[in-house]
Order: C-alpha cells, then sequence, then structure tokens
C-alpha cells in the first residue's frame, strides 16, 4: 500500500464490535432471529414483522445499514419490538434483551479473522486496543473472554457503561482518558456511520471502515477517511500513515 504523507499513524485503536471485529450477519442474524420467535411465541408472522421492524429485509437476509438493528442500542431495539408485543412494558422488556444478549452474543459470535493474533502483532506494534459497542456491556466482556482477548484489550464499554451510546463521543472520550491518549492520537475502526459519528464529535483523527458489516462501501465513504474490506487489511493500512 502506497505511503500516506501528513497521516501520523494512531497510537489508538478504538474498535466497534459487531460488523468490525466479528461478521455481523453471521452473528446476529441468528441471535435476533431466535429470540425474535421466541417472544413472538412460536408465531412466525409476527415474529418476522418484528424483525422488519429494526431494518431486516425478507429479500436479502440481510439488516440495512444505519437500521436499529445494524447501529441502536437495546433502547431503540425494545421501542421497536414492544408495539409487536403484549404484555411487555419496556424496562421489562429491555431488561430481557440485554439478559438474551450477555449469553446468546458471545456464544453466537464468529470473529472476521484470528483476533488474537491481529490485536498480538498490533500491540507489538505499540498500539493500545479498545472496544466500544452498543451492545450491552456484559455481551462485550463475555465475547472478549470466549476469543481470549483480555490480555490484548486495554478498554471495553457497551451502551450501557456509564459512557452514552453511539454516535455520542463518550465512549471514544472515556478511551482515550482511560489509555491516556488525546483524541487526536486515536483511530475508530468500525462499519456503520455512528462509528464515525462518535469519533468525530471525540476528535479522534481517523475513521476507518470496514466492510464486513451491514454497510457498503458507498454507505461508508462519505463518513470514513479509509475503507477497507476487513480488519485484516488494517495493519498493512496503518503501515501506510507515517
Amino acid at each position: 500500500m502506497a505511503e500516506i504523507r501528513g497521516v501520523k499513524r494512531p497510537k489508538g485503536l478504538l474498535f466497534d464490535k459487531d460488523g468490525t471485529l466479528f461478521d455481523y450477519h453471521l452473528t446476529w442474524t441468528p441471535v435476533l432471529s431466535d429470540v425474535a420467535l421466541r417472544l413472538a411465541e412460536g408465531d412466525s408472522a409476527k415474529a418476522k414483522a418484528m424483525l422488519v421492524s429494526i431494518g431486516h429485509d425478507p429479500a436479502s437476509g440481510r439488516f440495512r445499514s444505519g437500521s436499529i438493528a445494524a447501529a441502536g442500542d437495546t433502547f431503540a431495539l425494545a421501542d421497536a419490538w414492544v408495539l409487536h408485543l403484549e404484555g411487555f412494558d419496556r424496562a421489562a422488556l429491555v431488561a430481557l434483551l440485554d439478559a438474551h444478549f450477555a449469553q446468546a452474543g458471545p456464544a453466537c459470535s464468529v470473529p472476521v479473522t484470528d483476533l488474537a493474533a491481529l490485536f498480538t502483532l498490533l500491540k507489538a506494534r505499540g498500539h493500545i486496543i479498545g472496544i466500544a459497542t452498543n451492545d450491552v456491556e456484559a455481551s462485550a466482556l463475555g465475547t472478549v473472554a470466549r476469543f481470549g482477548l483480555a490480555a490484548h484489550v486495554d478498554f471495553v464499554a457497551g451502551y450501557d457503561s456509564g459512557h452514552g451510546q453511539k454516535p455520542g463521543p463518550g465512549m471514544a472520550l472515556a478511551f482515550c482518558e482511560a489509555v491516556e491518549l488525546d483524541p487526536a492520537e486515536i483511530a475508530v475502526i468500525g462499519d456503520n456511520g455512528h462509528d464515525f459519528e462518535m469519533g468525530r464529535r471525540a476528535g479522534a483523527a481517523l475513521g476507518i471502515g470496514v466492510l464486513t458489516g451491514t454497510s457498503s462501501r458507498d454507505d461508508l465513504a462519505p463518513f470514513a477517511d479509509h475503507v477497507i474490506e476487513t480488519i485484516e487489511l488494517l495493519p498493512s493500512l496503518l503501515d501506510s500513515f507515517r
């Protein structure tokens, strides 16, 4: 990859989780489909309507870029689904969904590459690694534990960690504070526009988009400074910064 002059290599790398570190559709289509069907008490038509309400396209079998499923947190998901369900209030549904995601998220996650090997390489090059997700924190921590990433990851935050949700800047700013970096020393790596809005609002130096989530290159191009196919190509991109 050609050298990119005038761009300093970022010290901190703040990764989105789903769609970035983990293949979004392979991971979350079964998780969301299962819980929708259970909440619908086996009514497949109702479950389908619930999935459509959060951005599922039955024709393609994929979730749309920027949809509730792709970019929202549990509050947004509950607000969409509570309209389809009797006997649930919002708080109870949020609690049920978060408990489900804390268990099913780590169990069903499909990494896009050998994350421990990638993170080992990045750490050896002096990078500091964080994860910021609109998933529940317990799911993020469980996933880090399942894939043996705890020794490599310096910061983990979910939508309920107390820093606010994306696209707000709170998680990125909390990462910087935790690892003692200036926002201008970090890059945000993600698969949706809300990742890069978080980074922009926090003052991050770079936004790097990947195509392993719900967004296409055209979706990401207006928001990200660079778009690569997958985080497997991240070391090469970072090598081009001087």
